[in-house]
């Protein structure tokens, strides 16, 4: 059975081509030791990493109702609504369906703590890393308060928190807050009482592509795949967020621009390598926006066809030899 670690970039909407693309790959029968993931990417990685096979993995996308996740709170008044939420709560909705959803579906399937999504330490006898890196799902999230990205569980002990009995959904949940759209999530130092504001690890990180590379000069035993989402900038920059796409007053258009960059810039330097685009998976998400919560049907399956095709096409071309550069310390 091959075998592959995933790096799944985020992309809200955007990420039900990773949903085909994952399944495709598993009903190719690639099985994956380790994920990383970034908002969208860490809630499809934390399935799979919870072993769910690829019918579960639809089963639970099927149970999310996308129409309830913008969650306007109290009093139910469009705008109104919003506006006192970010002015009292730094976002507009509260996301508190989405995770009462993770942590349903993740409870099911056993993964209510990254204790449960330990790596057997026989696997890692030859890992480059220490103790803290045996893990199966690593999420990234953006520590605001000391502008900081965290890889969870990996780095749960900067915050002297033991990652063993952390949540895996609170832990997916943060990494999809959205700045400004959800509201900021939170982690409490339990030795210095200090209070970290916690938002979407794509601020800092939406495609780590390079998490698993080893760094130590040997072999690798599989090679890393990322699934990738957003488009290439400038080229694709009115694509991040559709709606957005015709120009705007020069000082929003500023921070359209800041914020798509965000997103997409800091990645996009280590895609330009050879050795990067060789291992990825680049989904058509063109005409659906991130927040698009209300996509239609005819998109949905247009963008499950797009993400099989991708697989398909990928696989069939890849030789199965990751180069040293690709390589993963799995």
């Amino acid at each position: 059975m091959p075998q592959a670690d995933l790096v799944l970039e985020g992309g809200g909407v955007k990420g039900l081509g990773t949903v085909a693309a994952v399944t495709r790959l598993m009903e190719h029968g690639y099985r994956f030791p380790r994920i990383a993931g970034t908002s969208v990417g860490a809630m499809v990685g934390a399935f799979a990493a919870a072993g769910a096979d690829a019918a579960r993995i639809r089963s639970c996308m099927r149970s999310l109702d996308l129409s309830r996740i913008p969650d306007r709170g109290r009093p139910g008044l469009p705008l109104i609504s919003e506006g006192l939420a970010l002015l009292t709560r730094s976002g507009a909705y509260a996301g508190d369906y989405l995770q009462e959803w993770l942590d349903r579906e993740l409870g099911a399937l056993g993964a209510k703590t990254f204790g449960d999504l330990r790596r057997d330490s026989a696997e890692d006898a030859s890992d480059d890393d220490a103790n803290i890196q045996r893990y199966k799902l690593v999420v990234l999230v953006t520590d605001i308060t000391h502008g900081r990205l965290l890889r969870l569980p990996w780095d749960y002990h900067l915050l002297h928190l033991d990652p063993d009995v952390q949540s895996v959904a609170d832990a997916v949940r943060m990494s999809m807050s959205l700045p400004l759209f959800f509201e900021p999530q939170r982690l409490t130092d339990p030795v210095t009482g200090e209070v970290s504001l916690i938002v979407d690890g794509a601020v800092l990180s939406n495609f780590p592509v390079e998490i698993f590379d080893r760094t130590d000069g040997a072999q690798p035993r599989w090679p890393t795949f990322g699934i990738r989402l957003l488009p290439d900038l400038p080229e694709g920059i009115d694509d991040v967020f559709p709606g957005l796409g015709r120009p705007l007053p020069p000082p929003f258009e500023v921070l359209k621009k800041v914020v798509i960059t965000a997103f997409v810039g800091h990645d996009q330097s280590h895609l330009d390598r050879p050795e990067v685009r060789k291992r990825m998976i680049t989904i058509d998400t063109s005409g659906v926006g991130i927040t698009e919560f209300d996509v239609s049907p005819a998109n949905r399956h247009l963008l499950t066809s797009r993400a099989r095709i991708a697989v398909d096409s990928f696989l069939a071309a890849w030789d199965g030899r990751p180069s040293h550069a690709a390589a993963t310390s799995a």
